[in-house]
């Protein structure tokens, strides 16, 4: 007996010792792989484990056959109409909203929208270990079934373990289930949604600011109170800030029409930037990044209303400047803040959320002046050191407004050691000034268009708007020249209505196709217009057609161009010869 306990006694003794030198053996292996550097012995940081850096499907693919199974109005994105019976609240409600509400009542609150990411974003996979999420979304009289039907889609398509909560930050509002009807409808039916009501009207940017205070999420994400997150949009936003807590990232924004609801892509992919303005603009994608579909890109500036940061850099940037009012700047605040104090920017093309742009704002002005240019000149005076001088040579009232104290923001600046501006644009936004120099160069012509057919007509504008068709008048007499028949063609190879920011754009590629007016966006294409001095033609687009008009009709046009037309030469009251010339350099040597 005592022998058999002996022999147990020394092998256990033996089997102790055995697991002492394996665990040694693999501690060393596992040393010389990532924890102590064979060769000098120094301390090196641990590399993440496999576990770590294991990444995983994160479709849900029972609910996105689920979703392709559904029929009704609107589903699958499909644009929808109201019948002439449903109609008798359109007018009221659009007029409220800016959009066709009364078409969203009748759209399911958890409608199918289609995939249409790039092919390639349907097979990536991501980190199985990713950060939680705090979703706020800032509103102010929102419409009840477009807010309720941002804070579903993101619950339906988003993972549950990674989604902790949804904030609805109520800015004030007045409609009446604003308030405890909301809290009610959440309660009951979206518990991880919850409201919080601000005392008084604040402002888009503060009431961003009250939700993220309120948030316990490791990442914000900020969306607009009209949107719809598409097919694993969650994921893409989040990998690379798992990866740099310093990295913010945006999704592409499709576009939800506003007065049909069709869902389609805006398109695939631009950087963000701005002109000397502040106006929004965007710039073409990188040839290394066009290699690369699925792939994050840098972009300079972001749009300003969806996007994810971590909480902790975000407030490492102390936020948004508290000091900006309502709306306007914030955007650009924060996007020179992360990029020149450290961080990165990316657009995320595997994460795509629809957007409806309303026709109009239906929002009264606040009252407190111009807020707008307050903000603006806040923002140059704290980021944009000698660069802010563009921006007060286009408005030059800037110079005289009063951006409150910024001593806190230049001390941020100071203790972050922020790069200079210059840094940004050179380093940056290095090509946006190609685009959009902070000096431009003059018009290839400006003033009146008249007809050499029929010489009593004019191009005119009409007062029109956005969207709006340009037609023909009878031209102003004398010096009498109304400013919507006065007109440049800049350098950007568009034209222009004076004192506005709308183009001449031609859409349609049939014969006689009319010319609307559209934002000036600066990149040709639909808004690319020659004048040729030698047969006095307008000439527009790559294919190019010819200025054209009906005098009877009071219609103009683009068609195909033709020498014996006498209606298709016009004379442009005052021509840069010198520019004409060397039109095809024009633009190219700006730096």
């Amino acid at each position: 007996m005592r022998r058999n306990l002996k022999s147990l006694l020394k092998f256990c003794l033996l089997s102790a010792v055995t697991v002492i030198i394996t665990v040694l053996v693999y501690r060393m292996v596992d040393n010389n792989f990532g924890l102590v550097n064979s060769v000098d012995n120094n301390i090196l940081p641990h590399p993440k484990s496999l576990t770590d850096n294991e990444k995983i499907d994160w479709h849900d693919y029972k609910a996105i056959e689920k979703d392709s199974k559904r029929v009704g109005t609107g589903e699958q994105g499909a644009a929808a109409y109201l019948t002439s019976l449903e109609r008798a609240n359109y007018e009221k409600l659009f007029r409220v909203n800016g959009f066709n509400a009364a078409l969203s009542d009748k759209i399911a609150l958890d409608r199918a929208i289609p995939d249409i990411r790039h092919k390639s974003c349907k097979t990536k996979k991501y980190l199985k270990k990713l950060p939680s999420v705090s979703v706020i979304v800032p509103f102010h009289n929102e419409h009840w079934t477009t807010l309720l039907r941002t804070a579903v889609s993101v619950i339906n398509r988003s993972p549950a373990e990674l989604l902790k909560e949804i904030i609805l930050v109520d800015d004030f509002s007045s409609k009446e289930f604003s308030k405890k009807p909301l809290d009610d409808y959440l309660a009951t039916n979206l518990p991880k949604v919850r409201a919080i009501h601000l005392p008084e009207r604040s402002g888009l940017i503060r009431a961003r600011l009250a939700g993220a205070k309120a948030a316990t999420g490791e990442v914000l994400i900020f969306l607009d109170s009209h949107t719809e997150c598409n097919v694993n949009w969650l994921p893409p936003l989040l990998e690379p800030i798992a990866q740099d807590y310093k990295v913010c990232v945006c999704p592409f924004i499709d576009v939800i029409a506003f007065e049909t609801f069709e869902y389609r892509a805006q398109d695939e992919g631009a950087r963000g930037a701005f002109d000397w303005e502040f106006f929004y603009k965007r710039l073409p994608l990188l040839p290394e990044d066009l290699k690369h579909p699925a792939e994050p890109f840098k972009s300079p500036v972001m749009a300003g209303g969806l996007f994810a940061i971590s909480s902790k850099f975000f407030w490492e940037l102390g936020g948004y400047d508290e000091g900006l009012d309502i709306w306007g700047g914030e955007q650009y605040e924060l996007s020179f803040k992360i990029w020149q104090c450290g961080g990165e920017m990316y657009d995320a093309p595997c994460s795509r959320v629809g957007h409806i742009y309303r026709k109009y704002a239906p929002f009264p002005n606040p009252g407190k002046g111009d807020f707008v240019g307050r903000n603006y000149k806040r923002v140059a005076e704290v980021w944009m050191d000698e660069y802010a001088q563009y921006l007060y040579m286009r408005r030059p009232h800037y110079k005289m407004l009063d951006p409150g104290d910024i001593t806190k923001q230049k001390a941020l600046r100071e203790r972050l050691h922020c790069k200079p501006f210059k840094w940004f644009m050179t380093e940056i936004a290095f090509d946006l000034p190609l685009k959009y120099p902070p000096i431009e160069p003059g018009d290839f012509g400006f003033g009146e268009i008249r007809n050499l057919g029929v010489p009593e007509i004019c191009v005119d504008a009409g007062f029109k708007e956005r969207d709006q068709v340009v037609g023909i008048a009878d031209c102003a007499k004398g010096t009498d020249i109304k400013a919507d028949q006065n007109f440049s063609l800049t350098w950007h190879k568009d034209i222009r209505v004076k004192g506005k920011t709308l183009c001449f754009d031609v859409s349609d590629a049939n014969d006689k196709a009319d010319i609307t007016l559209y934002p000036c966006h600066g990149q040709e294409g639909n808004q690319y217009w020659r004048y040729d001095i030698e047969k006095q033609w307008f000439l527009h687009g790559g294919n190019p057609r010819c200025l054209d008009c009906e005098p009877g009709a009071k219609k103009l046009f683009v068609t195909t161009c033709d020498e014996t037309s006498k209606t298709q030469k016009w004379r442009f009251e005052n021509v840069n010869l010198t520019m004409l010339a060397d039109w095809n350099n024009v633009g190219k040597l700006i730096t």
